[in-house]
Parts: C-alpha cells; structure tokens; sequence
C-alpha cells in the first residue's frame, strides 16, 4: 500500500532536501522538539505559533517578543519566506487564480472561490498530475514531485494574503492527486485543522480523489471526520476507462465497495464529482446507469458541466441537457446538485494557467 500511495515519490523532495524546514510544514510537537534543541522554554512555541496562525505573519523579524537572538537562531533552522505570486487574475464572478513559485522555482496553483455563505481555497497537492485524466488541463502537464506539506498549507495562507475576505473552507481539488501524496497532505490537514491554529474543521476540509482505492480505505482509519470526493465521470467501466486511466486500475466495482465501507465506518456520505460531457456521459441512460452505482452508497452527486479546456475537444452540455440529467437522479432518490460553473474567466479548470504560461514562455 505505501509504494501505491507514494509511487511518485521519486523526485517529490530531492530538490528540497538540502533546503531548511517550511514553517508552514511543522505540526506544534515538532516546534517542541526545536525549542528544545535551542533550549528554550516550552511558552515561546506557542508565541511562535500564534504569530504564525493567528496573526499570520510572513517573517521571523515580525515576531516582536521574541529575543533578537533566538529570531536569527529560527531564521537559520526555519523557512518563512512568503511566496512569489508568479500570476494573479480574477474573473468577474470574483473568483481569483494564484499561480505561485516555490523555492525550486516549480509552479503550482491555488483558487480562491466565493459563495454567499462561505470562500473557500483550492489547493494542490503535487506539481501536475501523473493519472492523465482526459478533460483535466494538469495532466497535460505531467507529473514533476509531491508537494510538502509546507507548500500545500502555505497556498492557504498565500490566499490569504491575497484575499479581502475571510477564508472558510479549504478543498484538495488543484493540481495532482492527493492520495498519490498520502502522507504530506494528511500532515496538511492537521495543521489546517489544529484547533489553537487556523481552526478550519474537519467538516470544511475536502479531499478529493480520482479513485486511488487504497487511500480511500487508509483515509477511513484515520478518525478524522472531512469530506471526501471521489470523482467518477462515467457510470460503466468502459467509458470511464477512456476519461479516467485510473479506473483500469481499480475499476468501479473496486472503487464503490470501497466507497461503501468507507460510508459504513465513518458515517460520512461521499460526494460523486461527476462532470458531463456533450454525447459522451449525458444521456438519460447515462443518468440510469449512475444512479444504479450510487444509490447502494448512499452518496450525493456533484453535476458539473464541463468547464472547456484546450486540449481536449470536448464540449459542454445545454443547460436544459444538464437540468434533464439532473431530474432523472432526483427523480430516483438520489442526493444531487447541479452546479453552476464559476471562473471560467481566469481558466480556474485545474492547471490552465500553468499550462497557458508555459505556452508563453
């Protein structure tokens, strides 16, 4: 299961590995174990983490009760440099597309999205994807390394930097896999979730999976109580098979028992992504089809009409299309929610703006 969970390790953190620690990484015991190894006492690893959490801080410098001494003592052991934001753009529907630098000079993405009732970021978890879904811009990309930790929980607080709004929720829907990246995303979680930190609730943190059947099963031993997405896309084997590589893996039998368990252990309802695509995924026979794996779960259905990407030729259904889709599964019991595309103005489907960049450049 590890090999499977981390099987493009490979160059996940070699360039990183002779650099310092992100700030944004360490869980509060591993601030423990620094602060000892300083000698310091135990009450300046919560200054330290307030300065960081609660007052968001981009720099040791700003950590004003802290010794002179022990700030250059940090500074040496720590990275807390902000991110380069290489790209920024809006969309007039106010969602807002961040694409930042890490230190390796890799680029990933972030998205910060607004609802009425909630804002909520879209973080990556890897530098492109390697699973080649065929409408998702990232795998056209390919895939570079994993993510660390840092730099997933650093996108949260880039975004808010960047954002006049406070930030409520945070999904794993950018960029690659997170399951692929098992161990730092779980680690990200935690410090998002920390209740003397950011204090994000495990209810508005989202994974999102294509279907990485042992992360699912791992994910369900963990206790921890954050929704989980499961992208499908298509309701039979075959098709699913040429829109998502994954599927010939752990095909969709695989893939639901494991929903299901994952339903029966942790009493949270999965949430289907399933976006539709014009004469390829949106018939009536489709929906039927759909309904016959989902209902047995229990799970919700997220509707999405395909956002547009360049490399795929694919087109986007009528809205009366959709609605029609959309009816059949009501119709029949099933929890389902037709959602309005937002930021197709700022390319917001995964990895465009990376991808239009490195066309320009």
């Amino acid at each position: 299961m590890e090999w499977i969970l981390n099987c493009q390790e490979g160059k996940s953190n070699s360039r990183n590995q002779a650099l310092k620690k992100l700030a944004w990484g360490m869980l509060f015991s591993e601030w423990e174990e620094i602060f000892r190894d300083l000698k310091q006492p135990a009450f300046r690893v919560r200054q330290v983490w307030e300065w960081l959490y609660l007052r968001k801080v981009h720099s040791f410098a700003e950590m004003t009760n802290l010794p002179a001494a022990l700030r250059s003592q940090l500074e040496e052991r720590v990275d807390l440099a902000s991110w380069k934001t290489d790209d920024f753009v809006e969309a007039g529907d106010g969602v807002r597309k961040l694409l930042l630098e890490c230190r390796d000079g890799e680029k990933i993405e972030s998205v910060i999205i607004p609802a009425r009732d909630r804002s909520t970021v879209c973080v990556s978890t890897q530098a492109g994807c390697g699973f080649g879904c065929i409408f998702c811009a990232t795998g056209k990309c390919g895939f570079v390394r994993n993510l660390e930790a840092g730099e997933i929980v650093g996108q949260f607080m880039a975004a808010v930097s960047a954002s006049q709004m406070r930030l409520t929720n945070v999904v794993f829907m950018g960029m690659g896999e997170p399951f692929a990246n098992y161990d730092n995303v779980l680690k990200a979680i935690r410090i998002l979730n920390d209740a003397n930190g950011l204090a994000i609730g495990a209810r508005r943190l989202t994974l999102s999976t294509c279907g990485v059947v042992p992360g699912i099963k791992r994910l369900s031993e963990e206790g921890l109580q954050v929704e989980l997405s499961v992208s499908l896309h298509a309701p039979n084997d075959e098709l699913r098979n040429e829109l998502m590589p994954v599927n010939k893996s752990w095909p969709l039998s695989e893939l639901m028992e494991a929903c299901r368990e994952y339903t029966e252990k942790t009493g949270r309802i999965i949430t289907f992504e399933y976006t539709l695509v014009e004469g390829v995924n949106d018939s009536l026979a489709h929906a039927a089809e759909l309904i016959d794996i989902v209902r047995p779960v229990r799970g919700r259905v997220n509707l999405i009409p395909l956002s547009p990407v360049e490399h795929y030729s694919g087109t986007t259904p009528s809205p009366e299309v959709c609605a029609k889709f959309a009816r059949k599964l009501e119709r029949a019991g099933v929890n389902v929610t037709l959602r309005r595309s937002k930021g197709s103005g700022v390319a917001a489907a995964c990895g465009q703006l990376k991808l239009n960049r490195s066309k320009q450049q």
